[in-house]
């Protein structure tokens, strides 16, 4: 109550005002420090997401039999999705790290390698198992093969491709803390200089705890959306 109507301690800002500042400047918890952080480890699972989901879904198509008849080039496409998901997001991690150097956009590119492979096996598996009629009756309005992938094909596994994606950002944000550690970014790379000291086992303790929050509410976030997007909620 005294923040809100005791006497002001700054003439320059108001009590509220300063209360805030101080606990977002705060030396020891470094709250400021600990939220871009956060934002840092969530933009790097995003990036590597979206960024895989995009790679994937063109490639998916060449390695969908009903889409590409080469059985060379469907071959050639499942063999680079064996290859980019059977290595690990870590080991990605250290030989990018190496390559070109620490940073959030290192890891991002990390879990954007291992998920192409992952969502192109994913996806394209979704796409051997559409609908023909469907595909069928948009070519019987004159349309041509783009357009009938886009209105016959797109529709039916968009459901599928959207609960993948947004699974994997969640997933991915729990890696991305482990991966932050390695590339020198985000909240894993705060907890690991914590543990690293030796002293002070509190913060340690806070910034797990504040992973688990992080974890906790990207679940919620795209279960959330899933249902907004999809109309299914886990």
């Amino acid at each position: 109550a005294s923040i809100l109507f005791g006497e002001q301690l700054d003439p320059e800002r108001s009590n509220l005002n300063g209360a805030v500042s101080d606990w977002w400047n705060n030396a020891m918890w470094r709250h400021k420090d600990v939220a871009w952080a956060i934002g840092e480890t969530i933009l790097m699972a995003f990036l590597g997401t979206m960024g895989a989901a995009i790679l994937a879904l063109p490639l998916a198509f060449l390695a969908a039999k009903r889409f590409s008849p080469l059985m060379l080039l469907r071959a050639t496409t499942r063999r680079l999705f064996d290859f980019v998901r059977g290595v690990d997001a870590l080991i990605w991690t250290v030989v990018l790290a190496r390559a070109f150097g620490p940073g959030p956009l290192t890891g991002a590119l990390a879990i954007l390698i291992t998920d192409t492979g992952t969502f192109g096996k994913i996806f394209s598996e979704a796409l051997e198992n559409v609908d023909q009629k469907q595909i069928e009756g948009v070519a019987s309005t004159g349309a041509k093969p783009l357009q009938r992938y886009r209105f016959g094909v797109i529709p039916q596994v968009v459901p599928v491709l959207l609960a993948q994606i947004l699974y994997f950002l969640e997933s991915n944000t729990r890696s991305a803390t482990i991966i932050g550690a390695i590339t020198g970014g985000g909240i894993g790379l705060m907890l690991t200089q914590a543990i690293q000291t030796q002293k002070d086992w509190e913060e340690v303790a806070y910034y797990i705890v504040l992973i688990v929050v992080m974890v906790m509410f990207m679940d919620w976030f795209s279960g959330w959306l899933r249902g907004k997007l999809i109309g299914r909620k886990d």
